[in-house]
């Protein structure tokens, strides 16, 4: 029996580079757009966005930390600089009343008309624009597993906060 730590073989160590290496490049170029256009962070934009999609403009604070891939007290954070910039309103849940429910302000909706050309832009030529069609459906079915397989896992919101122990 080897004790030899599991290793990635040259293969998957050059895919694994290469997919960090694109995604931050990408991430960095879309951020740089955002920020010149509408004056917004990354994770505001998945907010408006996800908001502005969504039929009722409104999500609970929880799903959106759970879609966007964002700690609760960050999001929170950031639906605050939205709210204070009048892009967003907080509410309480209907549903839940300890829940928050954000819902998309027509400013908010305006903001998003204004940097998507530019988002759209960027990602159209870093991303898809060296890519054929078929390279581009390849990728598409190449990453829709690897995300299932990472989002199997229950979300963060799901699994319970620490407790810090008093003694």
């Amino acid at each position: 029996m080897s004790d030899a730590p599991p290793s990635l073989d040259p293969v998957q160590l050059g895919a694994y580079f290469d997919l960090i290496e694109v995604t931050s490049l990408l991430r960095h170029a879309v951020e740089q757009q955002l920020r010149e256009a509408g004056d917004l962070s990354y994770v505001q934009f998945q907010l408006l966005a996800r908001l502005g999609d969504s039929p009722s403009g409104s999500h609970r604070m929880t799903d959106l930390a759970d879609g966007v891939v964002y700690s609760r007290s960050g999001l929170t954070y950031q639906a605050g600089l939205l709210e204070k910039a009048g892009l967003v309103v907080r509410t309480p849940s209907p549903d839940d009343e300890r829940s928050i429910t954000v819902t998309v302000t027509d400013a908010g909706r305006e903001r998003l008309a204004e940097v998507l050309p530019g988002h759209v832009e960027v990602v159209s030529g870093l991303l898809f624009e060296p890519l054929s069609r078929d390279d581009v459906t390849a990728l598409a079915g190449l990453l829709a597993p690897v995300r299932e397989h990472m989002r199997s896992t229950p979300p963060r919101s799901a699994t319970p906060r620490r407790r810090t122990r008093k003694g």
